[in-house]
């Protein structure tokens, strides 16, 4: 099966596209190349040759006899959505649809969507499912919705979208986040051996290792067509429900000698569990190998390997919204987010 992946040098994708290799899949690896500069340690055997193209710039010819294609490059998480929400409309809300409608017309029959389980924004009820009326609360997760909308409108008897809502990412990868949650809980634990939390921890998240997702994207791709067509899964465990407060419990028990505090109610209000049992149950092949425990003791040993220091840990490689401010400051960007030719 012939793949087109985009975001190959972003968290997920550096980890995905290797997988898929040695699967024997033939990739064609698509990234714009805002997070190069981040590479924490050696942590894949293959790195897949990518074409350096913004998604809003794919063509028709990029596409020819492409099988199937993984689509995550988009901006990520919600304080770049605060920083540029048109930009964030226009690349993950339009430039997601355009991709699939080109994909549609190129005759791809696959179109694997990676979606988050943060369109439930703020759920009254115990668990969310795929059937729940979503309610995000962010340009990010507002994007995410209105393309599982669109998307789901091009669906017919030759193409076969899919939407994976993951839980929030966790676990180690070589193009690391330190802005997700237990991954920067685990980097202040390691390089200041203190988590002092802002908040009291009481709001719910759903948590999903990055190899977990990796595992959810090519069992879709290998699912007969009647299993996924058209379908939406949330991506995770339903053991995989934590507390933010339990979070940083686990982080402080895994990385012994670390203080840790917490501060006052926290006028965010998004709390939400979600429920993974369809996936569990009707995706062939799927099953979570990860929890939060095992997530922070594999970065704990990866942080003790490379010798991790707080400056590397704070670095704009690895955070989102410091690298775009970056690229923004230095002018590498213009204010649609294309690059500047030099």
């Amino acid at each position: 099966m012939k793949v087109l992946v985009t975001g190959t040098e972003g968290y997920i994708g550096s980890l995905l596209a290797p997988l898929l290799i040695q699967q024997g899949y033939e990739v064609i690896a698509v990234d714009t190349g805002f997070y190069k500069v981040g590479w924490l340690y050696n942590g894949t055997e293959l790195t897949a040759k990518t074409l350096n193209k913004d998604i809003r710039n794919i063509t028709a010819s990029d596409l020819e006899g492409v099988d199937a294609i993984v689509h995550m490059a988009e901006l990520s998480n919600d304080p770049l959505g605060q920083l540029a929400p048109t930009i964030t409309y226009d690349i993950n809300h339009k430039g997601s649809v355009h991709l699939a409608k080109l994909a549609k017309e190129a005759g791809v029959r696959r179109f694997v969507y990676t979606s988050s389980c943060s369109v439930y924004g703020f759920a009254t009820e115990d668990y969310v499912d795929e059937e729940s009326t979503i309610n995000p609360q962010t340009a990010y997760a507002k994007c995410k919705g209105l393309v599982e909308q669109d998307v789901k409108q091009l669906a017919d008897d030759s193409f076969s979208p899919t939407f994976l809502r993951n839980a929030t990412a966790y676990g180690a990868s070589p193009r690391m986040r330190f802005d997700i949650v237990l991954n920067n809980l685990s980097g202040w634990a390691w390089t200041i051996k203190e988590i002092k939390m802002n908040s009291d921890g009481t709001p719910w998240r759903p948590l999903v290792h990055i190899l977990d997702i990796c595992k959810a994207i090519i069992c879709t791709l290998e699912a007969p067509r009647d299993v996924i067509h058209n379908q939406i899964f949330n991506v995770g465990d339903t053991n995989g429900n934590y507390q933010v407060k339990q979070i940083a419990e686990i982080v402080a028990d895994v990385f012994t000698g670390c203080q840790l505090s917490f501060g006052k109610h926290d006028p965010d209000n998004r709390s939400y569990r979600v429920s993974f049992d369809k996936i569990n149950k009707n995706l062939p092949g799927f099953k979570c190998e990860w929890d939060a425990q095992r997530g922070a003791q594999q970065l704990y040993n990866v942080f003790k390997q490379i010798d991790m220091t707080r400056e590397v840990f704070e670095s704009r490689g690895f955070t989102r919204l410091k690298q775009l401010e970056y690229l923004i400051r230095t002018q590498q960007i213009d204010q649609d987010f294309f690059w500047r030719t030099v």
